[in-house]
């Protein structure tokens, strides 16, 4: 007890960087995603072509690699930025790129006849496109981006890389100070308390909704 009573300081403060991390690339990431998808399914061939590299880019290389080339590479161009910005910037970039491929599968999996039907109503392209197609596409692509925030919640680790002093570092230094698991089982606990209240919400969403 006295043990947690010493580690639990470091281990709430790195919590708190986790935290901060995850909200803002959530926060960004999943309107940034959407607002890909919709280009790449509605914009020229050629555009759509420049978004489909930087896709295969993002999900084709470890998200650790992107970290790194972020902080250590983008000061030999003349890029520099501090190690939170950085980390905050390649997170976002990485994940955009998954959830855009989200929500292109759910806007590909609406019947073609609802926007034929947008456009003999005439409702308005735009307008039936947010009011029509855009909850039909959430609702199809739920599970899915749920799937992808309890991710970003565990892939918050990886910025140790950078010497953030993030969660799971905060409690690899505590296990290494005291030659002790218990930091370690503290910052599963942590873990675990995050994707348990995310799981409930993303459930509760989906019993509202008769998901």
């Amino acid at each position: 007890m006295e043990l947690i009573q010493t580690i639990w300081p470091s281990l709430w403060d790195g919590f708190l960087i986790s935290l901060q991390i995850f909200f803002v690339v959530g926060i960004v990431s999943i309107p940034l995603g959407f607002l890909i998808a919709v280009i790449r399914v509605y914009a020229p061939r050629w555009i759509g072509s420049i978004i489909q590299v930087y896709i295969f880019i993002m999900r084709g290389t470890p998200l650790l690699l992107q970290l790194m080339f972020f902080f250590f590479g983008l000061p030999f161009v003349g890029i520099v930025m501090d190690r939170f910005t950085a980390a905050i910037l390649a997170f976002i970039i990485n994940y955009a790129a998954y959830y855009a491929e989200i929500f292109r599968g759910g806007i590909l999996a609406i019947p073609r006849d609802q926007f034929e039907s947008i456009t003999v109503l005439g409702i308005g392209k735009i307008r039936g496109f947010v009011r029509i197609i855009v909850p039909q596409v959430f609702r199809i692509v739920l599970p899915s981006v749920g799937n992808e925030v309890i991710s970003l919640v565990k892939d918050t680790s990886l910025v140790y890389i950078l010497g953030i002093g993030e969660l799971l570092r905060a409690g690899q230094i505590a296990a290494n100070t005291y030659a002790s698991l218990i930091p370690f089982l503290g910052v599963g606990v942590l873990y675990l308390s995050v994707t348990g209240i995310i799981t409930l919400i993303l459930n509760t969403i989906e019993a509202k909704r008769n998901y």
